[in-house]
């Protein structure tokens, strides 16, 4: 399926749960970043580092990995901040874990087409090699201060 922008709408508004597996718990880190961007806009999000295991970042305990996720947290999406080498055992530990999963989604600059089509099968959507802050941010019109044309037009000053 083609990433329309009506397509890369709809998941992030049918979106609660995001597991966000490499987070930094480092300010000036992407993976930072962008997880607390998703926060500050209502997911919930729950991060997973093994250097990090136990302790607590935006309200959230640190997990190991998607398999220490709780199956009551209701996990729907899962963002990759991973080389595209460890793609692979990400999805198969989303897809073994997380009965609720909806959506594979892996940051820009990580690819893997035969992980993604394995997670595609399962009945998981696949976005590869783009950024759901920078989309969420593009696609409802809060990129417009920076100079983007986003195609949305708003009368928010």
């Amino acid at each position: 399926m083609t990433n329309t922008d009506d397509h890369l709408q709809a998941i992030l508004k049918r979106t609660r749960v995001i597991a966000c597996v490499g987070v930094s718990m480092n300010p000036v880190r992407p993976s930072y970043f962008v997880a607390r961007y998703l926060g500050l806009k209502g997911y919930r999000v729950i991060p997973v580092n093994p250097g990090h295991a136990g302790k607590t970042l935006f309200g959230e305990v640190i997990r190991p990995d998607l398999a220490a996720i709780p199956p009551e947290a209701q996990v729907d999406f899962v963002d990759i901040f991973r080389r595209s080498d460890a793609v692979p055992g990400v999805v198969d530990e989303a897809l073994t874990h997380l009965p609720g999963l909806k959506t594979i989604w892996m940051q820009i600059g990580v690819e893997h087409p035969e992980a993604a089509a394995k997670a595609e099968a399962a009945g998981a959507t696949v976005i590869q090699n783009r950024c759901p802050k920078i989309e969420y941010q593009r696609l409802f019109g809060e990129l417009r201060m920076g100079g983007f044309n986003t195609g949305v037009i708003s009368s928010r000053i």
